[in-house]
């Protein structure tokens, strides 16, 4: 297993080109919210093992995310900040965050920041084998529940996952938020039952791991919700490492080519 590390706590070795992992929770994560998210990152050190891989979990409401980085997180590491769309924390703070640090350094630290991991097929995928589990029939209705988000970029790209995962069903997918953007989810799942009143109403979980979110989602009056993404029970998904994998390369691999 990887080392877990607290914002602020000594780094390892660092090679050349690590690759840093950061979980942006929202507040501090649970055990299984924890466990979860580190089954993720042993996958993608098992994939890569030439690779220097780590984590820090930090509280996503910091006005200043990169100073939980530490101060010898910038030897060309790549932070793929593991969230499923990239709202004001990420594409705010933490850029401005990692932009500040490098003003202080009077240079560039040489830390760069990946894109999120949504929207993408392979979370689609993960999605759809989440609601197999629940026995989908012809008749339910799915609701996809995502966390929510004040950016009105990151609540389009939830909507786009549901248009994909509607393609991916062969049926239509309904949006609905746990927190900050609407519709909210008991709203849509209400709706829903007012016009096709009788059908089971099922939920699929827009969320990477156990935790608060999955929670609300959990006590928002469906017949049925799916798991989330990862599970402190069984090792995350092949597609999710890949596209973790993917996100570092697509930063790392121009940087190696001009080295």
């Amino acid at each position: 297993m990887v080392g877990s590390r607290g914002a602020g706590a000594p780094a390892e070795h660092v090679e050349a080109h690590p690759l840093r992992l950061v979980a942006v929770t929202h507040g501090a994560p649970s055990s299984a919210n924890r466990e979860a998210v580190i089954r993720l990152v042993d996958g993608v050190a098992s994939a890569r093992p030439e690779l220097d891989v780590s984590i820090s979990f930090v509280d996503a409401s910091r006005s200043d995310v990169a100073a939980a980085l530490g101060p010898d997180d910038d030897a060309g590491a790549v932070i793929v900040p593991l969230v499923l769309s990239a709202g004001f924390h990420v594409r705010t703070g933490l850029s401005l965050g990692l932009d500040r640090r490098g003003s202080d350094a009077g240079a560039l630290t040489g830390t760069r920041l990946a894109a999120e991991l949504g929207p993408d097929d392979r979370i689609v995928e993960v999605l759809a084998e989440r609601l197999d589990r629940l026995r989908l029939s012809d008749t339910d209705a799915v609701v996809l529940a995502a966390a929510g988000s004040n950016d009105p970029r990151a609540v389009r790209e939830c909507f786009e996952t549901a248009r994909r995962l509607g393609h991916r069903l062969g049926r239509s997918v309904t949006v609905g938020f746990i927190a900050a953007a609407i519709p909210r989810l008991h709203d849509a799942i209400e709706m829903i039952r007012e016009v096709h009143p009788g059908v089971r109403v099922v939920v699929g979980s827009y969320l990477l791991a156990p935790g608060t979110f999955y929670d609300a989602a959990a006590s928002a009056g469906a017949d049925a919700i799916a798991s989330p993404l990862l599970l402190p029970d069984e090792a995350a998904p092949g597609q999710l490492v890949d596209l973790v994998l993917d996100r570092y390369s697509d930063i790392a691999a121009p940087r190696l080519e001009r080295a």
